[in-house]
């Protein structure tokens, strides 16, 4: 299933990839698009191949936190087909791009029907539950420079460009501070000749750089992910 640039879908024995392409729709999905929200059932299952989506938890002050980032490395939704029918947090669009859209029940059905596959969906979830942690750990010890770059390394990696359209204020919210730490972030990240940063547009000059700069939790995040599909 390679040419839909999606990991989890390409990951797929023949068998499965042939009973699940019949049930893909292929949508759009716009910035800052809500797919669903906390304590409302999951209407769908989303395939990123292009687009970049954000796991965010709430708080009762209306800040959003992101726990996880997911693109077309993985799989939004797909909980919904091993019965946790109610979302625990928020999935919003954070970078516009195609996506493959399955209904719930139909990847249920198809999960039940196939050990393979219900044991990559499982695999995948606890993937999600291990980037959710390490971005809790990440939040409590790291400086905002470096997790602003681990953030960013994990965008670019997820849309593939670098060129990535966020404002301070969605950055700030992301990564749970203050939009004026992120904007002594991203002016040192600037000053360092890293990025380029202007009415909303960051540009990454030096990927190699920026992966200097970053935590341990980038790494940890992609080593996550290797280890789903190289079993």
């Amino acid at each position: 299933m390679a040419e839909l640039s999606n990991l989890l879908l390409e990951a797929l024995s023949q068998a499965d990839g042939d009973a699940l392409r019949p049930h893909l729709r292929h949508v759009h999905l716009p910035h800052k698009e809500v797919l669903f929200d906390a304590g409302q059932p999951i209407s769908g299952v989303y395939f990123p191949t292009g687009g970049v989506i954000s796991l965010v938890i709430g708080l009762s002050t209306g800040t959003q936190i992101e726990s996880a980032m997911v693109g077309r490395d993985g799989v939004v939704g797909a909980s919904s087909a091993l019965d946790g029918k109610i979302s625990l947090c928020r999935a919003v669009v954070q970078l516009e791009g195609n996506c493959f859209v399955c209904e719930v029940s139909k990847l249920r059905d198809l999960a039940l029907q196939s050990h393979t596959f219900l044991s990559i969906l499982i695999r995948h979830e606890q993937t999600l539950f291990a980037q959710a942690q390490q971005s809790t750990a990440c939040m409590a010890e790291h400086n905002v420079e470096a997790r602003l770059a681990r953030w960013l390394l994990r965008a670019q990696d997820l849309s593939g460009t670098d060129t990535l359209i966020f404002t301070q204020e969605f950055l700030a919210e992301m990564l749970g501070v203050q939009r004026s730490s992120v904007t002594l972030g991203a002016r040192a990240l600037q000053q360092a000749g890293i990025i380029e940063y202007s009415r909303g547009k960051i540009q990454v000059l030096d990927l190699d750089a920026l992966r200097e700069v970053t935590c341990e939790c980038y790494g940890a995040a992609r080593e996550h992910y290797r280890l789903l599909f190289d079993r």
